[in-house]
């Protein structure tokens, strides 16, 4: 028969205070009947010596009465062993009595002037006796009180104490009973909760253990591994998402790359198949093909970009970068449309710490959206730095989007006209570009329409990204 746990708990508890009890009592018991031996021996000493002061048996009813004792023995030994008094034995049978010498309580009081012997039988009389012997001399005078019941009583231990230890032992196994079954019960519930995460069973950090030290550390183990399974399903969803993402992306550039190639192919069969065209027509083939083949490598240089930002985080260089010169810069090496003018307000010597190529890619490709798309008149950037880190603002006074576009810009290759991306030759991975450089950075982006008409794209940057330089 297995018991469970609480049980074996309760019974090793148990078996440990017992064998402290018993060691207690046994130690007690011992020193107990140590000292009530002393203490007879002590009074049988005493008898001892009187009887020797008093000529050696006179009025020795009345001396043990005295002494309170009725039925004792005396005898007297010489140094030899030699019995020479003994007050229940006849002359006859001192004379023939046996040599004393190998007695316990006699070779002690030979050696050390006294010495007793708790119990022992006599041959003599086929009785047990309690021995206290005191050397006097060249002899040694014997008393002995017979081993009765009465005085085994005497010698036994207090009887108080047993209960006493009793009682406290009782009420031990009780407390022993509760505090165990506690104990037990966040055991089990760790037990279940081991089973359940062996055998993928949802599991929720909110288990109900005792308020104590066993209980607060089973919350913080299943705590810790609820955060590590939510972690856990987060990379594996992040995983799924990146593959997921990687797919779409492929199969984007196979259906980007085929129409370059093909206008390229057709250009190229064109002029192949008729070397006499007209020098214009031929220029027109070239320069298409031109077009198209710089299509190409900004496809190439954009996914270049993306990937990077995916999968080669470990690789990219961090900086301090300037944000007001990087701004500067990205929007300074635009040609504007007619009608278009952009304005800068960022503040002096804030500094982001990150890659100053992916930031300045932020704002050019936000730019050359603008120019492509806007049909705006202004385009502004500005920033402003508070405790919780910087928030950056490029906006235009454009046509704007429509609202059910906003939360899709940037996804890759998403158009909110088919064919207008190519239109205007961009290869509409811009603004994922863009998403990617700032969460890059630890920032966040988000496209809104602005008041009065046009779009908005709000970036924030933690502190932990950006601080002024001094």
């Amino acid at each position: 028969m297995k018991f469970n746990y609480h049980i074996r708990l309760f019974l090793l508890l148990v078996a440990f205070s017992l064998a402290i009890v018993v060691s207690v009592v046994g130690f007690q018991y011992a020193r107990e009947k140590e000292y009530k031996a002393e203490l007879l021996n002590s009074r049988l000493q005493a008898f001892n010596r009187e009887f020797v002061a008093d000529s050696l048996g006179r009025d020795l009813a009345e001396r043990m009465r005295r002494f309170g004792f009725s039925d004792l023995r005396v005898t007297v030994i010489d140094t030899g062993g030699n019995l020479l008094y003994d007050n229940m034995m006849s002359d006859s049978e001192m004379a023939h009595g046996m040599n004393h010498l190998d007695r316990p309580e006699v070779a002690r009081a030979l050696r050390s002037g006294e010495g007793y012997t708790v119990r022992r039988h006599s041959e003599s009389t086929d009785s047990e006796y309690f021995y206290s012997a005191t050397r006097e001399g060249d002899f040694v005078v014997r008393s002995a009180v017979p081993y009765t019941v009465s005085l085994s009583h005497v010698l036994d231990a207090d009887r108080g104490f047993l209960w006493f230890m009793a009682t406290i032992t009782l009420a031990a196994m009780v407390l022993a009973w509760f505090a165990t079954r506690r104990i037990s019960h966040t055991v089990a519930r760790l037990n279940s909760f081991a089973s359940r995460a062996e055998a993928g069973d949802e599991i929720y950090d909110d288990e109900a253990f005792p308020s104590d030290e066993l209980g607060e550390i089973s919350r913080h183990i299943v705590r810790l591994y609820v955060q590590r399974e939510r972690t856990h399903e987060e990379a594996l969803r992040q995983e799924r998402e990146k593959i997921r993402i990687k797919k779409q992306l492929t199969n984007n550039i196979n259906h980007e790359l085929k129409t370059p190639v093909a206008a390229m192919r057709v250009c190229l069969e064109t002029l192949m198949e008729h070397p006499d065209l007209p020098e214009e027509k031929r220029d027109l083939f070239l320069r298409r093909c031109h077009l198209n083949c710089e299509r190409l490598l900004g496809l190439l240089a954009d996914v270049s970009a993306l990937t990077r930002l995916d999968d080669g985080r470990d690789s990219i260089a961090i900086e301090d970068v300037d944000l007001a010169e990087t701004v500067s810069e990205a929007l300074g090496s635009f040609v504007l449309p007619s009608g278009m003018a952009f304005s800068v307000d960022v503040p002096e010597k804030i500094v982001m710490r990150g890659n100053a190529r992916f930031l300045s890619a932020v704002f050019a490709n936000l730019m050359s959206n603008a120019i492509a798309y806007s049909r705006a008149s202004e385009v502004s950037v500005s920033a402003i730095e508070g405790p919780d880190g910087v928030i950056v603002t490029f906006a235009d006074n454009g046509v704007g989007v429509a609202p059910e576009h906003l939360p899709r810009l940037f996804e890759r290759f998403y158009r909110i006209e088919q064919g207008r991306s190519r239109a205007s030759g961009g290869t509409g991975l811009g603004l994922a570009i863009v998403r990617n450089a700032v969460a890059f950075h630890g920032g966040t982006i988000v496209a809104e329409g602005a008041e009065g008409g046009g779009l908005r794209f709000v970036m924030r940057f933690p502190s932990e990204s950006a601080h002024k330089l001094h």
